[in-house]
């Protein structure tokens, strides 16, 4: 995919534009968004499974998310974040109240990200 592509769920992260501690990267050919240093939900608009929201918790915290949002389930690659599709009928409504609990800093919401290794390389082995 050209690096020119635009996501055309980008729309979602708009809402966190006014929040200070907002970073939007690239992840998987897709947009991710960090609150708080937390990498919260990542935009994904490619084939499926890679087509719609994943929302970045624990497994632990799946059971409440799914309650109180029945639409949203395990990610069929990614089973540790929660996922909606973008053509689920439910895909806007979810997308909008994930947001608003992200901004509310839910504590349901949002992972630490794993620290990035550097060059690419493996380590030289020990002699």
């Amino acid at each position: 995919m050209p690096s020119s592509f635009r996501n055309s769920l980008i729309w979602i992260f708009e809402a966190f534009e006014c929040d200070s501690t907002y970073i939007a990267k690239r992840m998987f050919g897709s947009d991710a968004a960090y609150i708080d240093g937390l990498l919260c939900l990542v935009a994904a608009d490619r084939d499926p499974p890679w087509s719609g929201l994943l929302v970045c918790t624990s497994q632990e915290r799946h059971a409440a998310l799914i309650r109180e949002m029945p639409a949203l389930q395990p990610h069929p690659v990614l089973g540790k974040w929660l996922y909606i599709p973008q053509d689920d009928p439910a895909f806007e409504s979810i997308a909008k109240r994930m947001t608003a609990l992200v901004l509310a800093r839910d504590p349901r919401v949002g992972v630490e990200p794993k620290p990035r290794r550097r060059g690419g390389k493996s380590a030289p082995p020990k002699r």
